[in-house]
């Protein structure tokens, strides 16, 4: 199987921002163990990231046809954007939106997610293993 994760804004910060919330790894850095992972299990798996909405559409869109799930982090876009809900909807590619931390238990604006009623399912607040999880979701 192959894979997709993509990254939304502000999360090429990884690592250096919050650290209590996101923890210390930098997004390369997991990026790799989830590469490692999937090896391991015998899947494919490709990285995308960017803070520019329009860009993390058309990705999505560009990714019908060639993965076999997306794993999405969209950072602070998901609460808002309706752009990325419309992609997510207009493409076959189960979606997986994914959070390192526990949005439910930080600031109410955290709480609504305008993606999740368009995605397969919602992983969020194991921190990097949130990704893992995720990614599991699709093969197990």
């Amino acid at each position: 199987m192959k894979f997709l994760v993509i990254n939304g804004v502000n999360l090429n910060l990884t690592g250096k921002r919050e650290k209590g919330v996101y923890g210390t790894e930098t997004l390369e850095e997991i990026n790799a163990g989830l590469a490692a992972f999937c090896k391991a299990h015998g899947h494919e798996v490709e990285f995308y990231q960017s803070n520019v909405e329009g860009e993390l559409c058309s990705r999505l869109h560009a990714a019908e046809g060639k993965y076999d799930g997306i794993v999405l982090n969209a950072g602070a876009f998901t609460h808002y954007s309706i752009a990325l809900r419309d992609a997510i909807a207009a493409i076959t590619v189960p979606v997986v939106e994914t959070h390192m931390s526990n949005v439910q238990a930080r600031e109410e604006f955290r709480k609504k997610s305008v993606l999740t009623e368009v995605c397969r399912g919602e992983v969020l607040g194991f921190g990097k293993a949130s990704y893992y999880l995720a990614l599991e979701s699709f093969w197990l």
